[in-house]
């Protein structure tokens, strides 16, 4: 019996999905992470996304003026997005971000998609997820892929100007994360469609979850087809098919709304029993039955990495900006609360992280531009960057504290806080990216014999023996060398390479380098010990998927630092951070992947091959924590860059913390100068800091201009301090409504 003989009788076979997963989607940068040698000279080739003059327009014009159309926590406080905003939506296209300018739409590229997501989700998640669906998976990308040119030509045009409105329709009570398993059934029969009888399907589904189904006018739908009578052939199931209903359609059900927590966009389910459609309706028509989940996971594999991750890098810089703010104007014991150690911890990594944030969703955007779909480059985005995006906002909730957890107009966190769950949950579940797909679709893809050797396996053809030994050679031979240069890179630190040119990166790059070399030979020996059953072992098969993901991480943040900051010295403790903990959150992955393997020979190998006898990796200095956390006070441009996205709005929040902080900067000489003559001349009783400066005035210390610089960025910082209020009934205060206004709502 032959090697590949018996491999095939242990080995478990890969389902029809599981194959079109694994197959769908390009190989990008990600391969040379898996195979121990980072590309970073094909990084730093990647053209530099710049917007064009109609994507800078769009963003200046109809974003800017739909962020001063919203009053998110209005929003939050009502039942329904406000007609006009939906209006004003569909009037600029703001559904057709992706859809092709012969079709109407404004075919606006990645990043510029990522950061018209990001800066709306900044102000409002209601509004980003309303704008986000219908520029990711759904029915407008399958049209522009799929579609047939009377499909195109009828759909796309409606969809462009908002005529109609598309939802796209998966999940199902029975079937969430293994959506292969979708219960929902078509049969392929004959029925009355415009008074002939045609070849069509008996659809019947049940969903749940599905975003812009209450008001959409559209319905994309995914179901297995059966057929029975063999009307097509003499096979039974035919597979998972997409097809595009509209609302009207006899036997839609479209209306029904989830509640999800609290936040205004419009979620919920559809159902449909015996409708029957004819197939025209299939998306791409006759010929795409059973063709559905390749297409679904063809358009995933670029959707996944522009609109979630944008949401949690606008979570992030929102944090980050009203945080560093908050925490330089907020003083106790006479101090700013961002100079006491326990603030710094957390106002360094929400900064640190902000900076990954940036440099992923860039890179990744970037990427995709090039007109990739890379699969597990953009899992990794969608799982980090959601993830990464909730950490910074639940540390800025825990430094801004008693501020943050009180709803109102001037809270910049609250509805952020209630949002960013949703995005952890969408478009693959990040418990299952996590650990099922980024190492599991990485190791297929990656791999460069892996695949071919798993189809030869599998194979009935009379050469596949002889073929199979030849890929196996290949096979040994690439270990052999991934094992030497995991043992080259382990032992001998001095001799790692590197071709950045700046001494700050060269470290931290030949450190890059090593991890990778590591995550070589360990998934070689997994997949060799373990073979088929490393899918069922997820928290191993995770920890693998983290290093690759940790390592692109580190490489977008290299790039982002050497291309894309203003001023290398302003960011230097930004990359500093943000570099050695992508590189700590790897390592740890490998010590936890190296402890945790269940053979004990083979960990005895991998401890060798890579230099694992320990469990301590390179932790972030209390330095540098100190040194970035200051950094983050100051008015720098890293600071602007890293926040760009928050678009301030008179009065609110953000705009109350932002005056704040620039005359707290500006005051700060004289605050400096008042403190110095209170040692000398001390004020008792200090019965506020107005009778302060009046008693500095008043003995010829202070002049009349220092007093009013000082009390109007004493007024500025009351305010950013201030909490909002309601009356006993949870009526809301508005301090800056007049008196008339007062007696107005009175009456």
């Amino acid at each position: 019996m032959s090697i590949r003989t018996s491999l095939k009788k242990v080995l478990p076979p890969i389902s029809i999905t599981e194959q079109e997963a694994l197959d769908a989607g390009d190989v990008w940068i990600e391969s040379s992470i898996y195979q121990g040698k980072p590309d970073m000279q094909a990084v730093r080739d990647i053209p530099a996304a710049k917007l064009t003059a109609d994507e800078q327009a769009f963003l200046d014009g109809p974003v800017t003026e739909l962020l001063s159309m919203i009053d998110d926590f209005e929003l939050q406080n009502s039942d329904h997005i406000p007609d006009n905003v939906l209006d004003f939506l569909k009037v600029n296209k703001f559904f057709a971000l992706i859809i092709p300018k012969k079709f109407g739409g404004l075919e606006f590229s990645p990043y510029a998609n990522s950061t018209i997501v990001a800066t709306i989700a900044a102000k409002s998640g209601a509004i980003a997820v309303t704008v986000m669906v219908p520029n990711s998976l759904g029915p407008g990308e399958l049209l522009m892929h799929y579609g047939t040119e009377d499909q195109q030509n009828y759909w796309l045009p409606k969809l462009s100007i908002g005529q109609d409105i598309p939802c796209f329709a998966l999940t199902s009570p029975e079937a969430g994360s293994d959506a292969g398993a979708i219960p929902d059934a078509a049969i392929v029969t004959k029925g009355m469609w415009e008074g002939k009888e045609v070849l069509g399907l008996n659809v019947t589904w049940d969903k749940r979850y599905i975003t812009l189904a209450p008001i959409a006018t559209v319905l994309g739908l995914a179901f297995k087809v059966f057929d029975p009578e063999q009307l097509l052939g003499d096979t039974l199931e035919l597979g998972i098919t997409c097809a595009l209903i509209p609302k009207s359609h006899p036997g839609v059900e479209l209306g029904n709304r989830h509640d999800p927590m609290g936040v205004r966009f419009y979620n919920g389910t559809t159902r449909g029993e015996n409708v029957f459609i004819p197939m025209d309706f299939i998306i791409g028509g006759q010929s795409n039955i059973g063709r559905g989940w390749q297409m679904l996971v063809s358009c995933l594999g670029a959707g996944r990495g522009i609109s979630l991750p944008a949401m949690g890098v606008a979570s992030a810089q929102s944090a980050f900006k009203s945080t560093a703010e908050y925490s330089f104007v907020r003083e106790q014991f006479g101090v700013p609360i961002g100079r006491f150690e326990g603030i710094q911890d957390k106002l360094a990594d929400i900064a640190g992280k902000t900076f990954v944030l940036e440099a992923m969703r860039v890179m990744t955007t970037e990427g995709l531009g090039l007109g990739l779909k890379p699969s597990v480059i953009t899992a990794m985005a969608k799982y980090h960057m959601t993830e990464l995006g909730r950490d910074v906002l639940n540390s800025a909730m825990d430094v801004q504290a008693g501020k943050a957890i009180q709803r109102g107009p001037q809270n910049t966190l609250a509805n952020g806080y209630a949002a960013l769950p949703i995005a952890i949950t969408v478009e693959g579940a990040n418990i299952l990216t996590r650990s099922l797909m980024i190492f599991g679709q990485g190791a297929m893809r990656c791999h460069p014999y892996l695949k071919e050797m798993v189809d030869l396996i599998h194979s009935d053809d009379k050469t596949a023996d002889s073929e199979f030994n030849k890929v196996l050679g290949k096979t040994v031979k690439f270990s052999v060398a991934n094992s030497f240069r995991s043992i080259f890179n382990s032992y001998v630190p001095f001799a790692r390479k590197s071709q950045s040119a700046m001494p700050e990166v060269k470290k931290y790059e030949k450190r890059l380098n090593a991890l990778s070399a590591k995550l070589a030979p360990l998934a070689d020996l997994s997949l060799l010990v373990l073979g088929g059953d490393l899918k069922k072992a997820e928290l191993l098969s995770a920890r693998l998927g983290d290093v690759m993901s940790y390592a692109y991480a580190a490489m977008s943040v290299i790039r982002f630092y050497e291309q894309k900051v203003q001023n290398r010295s302003e960011a230097l403790p930004y990359f500093e951070y943000a570099i050695q903990w992508c590189l700590q959150q790897g390592e740890k992955a490998v010590v936890d992947f190296v402890n945790n393997f269940p053979n004990t020979p083979t960990r005895g190998l991998m401890r060798f091959l890579t230099n694992t006898y320990t469990s301590s990796v390179s932790g972030i200095s209390d330095d540098l924590v100190r040194e970035l956390s200051e950094a983050s006070m100051q008015q720098t441009s890293i600071k602007e860059q890293l926040s760009h996205l928050v678009k301030v709005s008179e009065g609110d929040g953000n705009d109350i913390n932002q005056k704040a902080f620039d005359a707290k900067h500006a005051s700060m000489p004289l605050l400096k100068k008042i403190h110095k003559l209170l040692r000398q001349n001390p004020v008792v009783p200090a019965l506020s800091f107005e009778n302060v400066v009046a008693n500095l005035l008043e003995k010829g210390l202070l002049t009349q201009q220092e007093v009013d610089t000082v009390l109007d960025y004493n007024e500025k910082r009351k305010l950013a301090v201030r909490v909002d209020e309601y009356t006993f009934d949870l009526e809301f205060i508005d301090i800056n409504a007049t008196d008339d206004d007062t007696q107005a709502n009175a009456a």
